[in-house]
């Protein structure tokens, strides 16, 4: 049985989704749904898509489709997971799920409600470099875990419209970068008991560079920041008591490790994936719908809903709010 998608929006995170549908064999790539004819047509014409909607109404109402991916900006993702739970549509949608907490325990509510599938597309975690991860940690060839070092920084030039330096739109490095060393944290070690966090707050008024110390009873203490003013490295380092584990560029499809054991020569090894990384979270909606399963084990609804009260709560330690907010 195929799985008849349609995208909802045409930016560039939508077409890395629309060459992701045409590499899984189960997957239909059916309608694709914008603000204008014009840009449906473009979109359309570019990823072979038969249906072209001039609103996102009209793409949610397609009886056919049975998933929709929402490609939207953050500040847009709580109107539009409504918008197609109300129409009768499973969701995969970009991360943030929301802009905060009470948006996102609204849409997980209503996806609950109507027995509908919900996930937050964070693509890093359904990679098979990090599952190789999560398999060296259980084998604790590492021993006890001390410290974690994580980091998704660029330097973006400064421009008041785009949608990272644009409050408005839910800007800032924390929603958009940083919430993926987080998720890499919370994926391997759980909850946190103690959040900390500083940030540079730039003359739009979003965090443009931001540092999180995160702590956690079992003697873990994770490092972790994000940026769009300066650029580095975008590894992660797990360390512990009997060697470290290297992740290279992590955050942008990592395919290659280092696993450092003390007293032997460490070992890289390559573990590829597939096509250009986004088929791998497709699989795992696929798999869930097919065990009739409405949320997935690997990105749990409930961590979702967790990671956005965490980032509430290191926004209002740097006073930073959306418009609209009460929190």
């Amino acid at each position: 049985m195929a799985f008849r998608w349609g995208i909802l929006a045409t930016g560039n995170i939508a077409g890395s989704m629309a060459q992701a549908l045409q590499v899984v064999e189960d997957a239909e790539l059916l309608a694709v749904g914008s603000r204008s004819q014009a840009s449906a047509d473009a979109f359309g014409d570019r990823w072979r898509i038969p249906r072209r909607y001039a609103s996102y109404e009209a793409l949610a109402a397609d009886p056919n489709i049975d998933i929709v991916y929402i490609a939207t900006p953050h500040n847009l993702h709580y109107d539009n997971m409504k918008l197609c739970f109300n129409a009768g549509k499973h969701v995969l949608c970009e991360k943030p799920l929301t802009l905060n907490a009470p948006q996102a325990t609204e849409c997980i509510a209503l996806a609950r409600e109507k027995g509908l599938f919900l996930m937050e597309a964070i693509w890093m975690r359904f990679f098979p470099a990090l599952a190789q991860v999560r398999q060296w940690l259980a084998d604790g060839v590492i021993g006890d875990v001390r410290l974690v070092q994580a980091g998704f920084c660029f330097n973006l030039p400064f421009d008041p419209a785009h949608r990272l330096y644009n409050r408005e739109l839910g800007g800032g490095a924390l929603l958009d970068l940083g919430i993926y060393p987080l998720s890499f944290t919370t994926m391997l070690f759980g909850f946190p008991d103690e959040v900390y966090g500083k940030a540079q707050i730039g003359e739009t008024d979003v965090d443009e560079l931001n540092t999180m110390t995160l702590i956690y009873n079992s003697n873990i203490t994770v490092q972790l920041t994000s940026s769009m003013r300066v650029n580095k490295p975008r590894e992660a380092f797990i360390v512990g008591n009997r060697g470290y584990i290297k992740v290279h560029d992590i955050f942008f499809r990592p395919d290659q490790l280092t696993l450092h054991v003390n007293g032997e020569e460490p070992q890289t090894v390559n573990v590829p994936f597939r096509g250009n990384g986004y088929p791998h979270e497709v699989e795992e909606v696929h798999a869930c719908l097919r065990d009739s399963k409405l949320e997935s084990s690997q990105m749990p609804l409930d961590e979702t809903l967790y990671m956005m009260q965490l980032m509430d709560n290191l926004r209002a330690q740097w006073g930073i709010h959306y418009p609209g907010e009460t929190i």
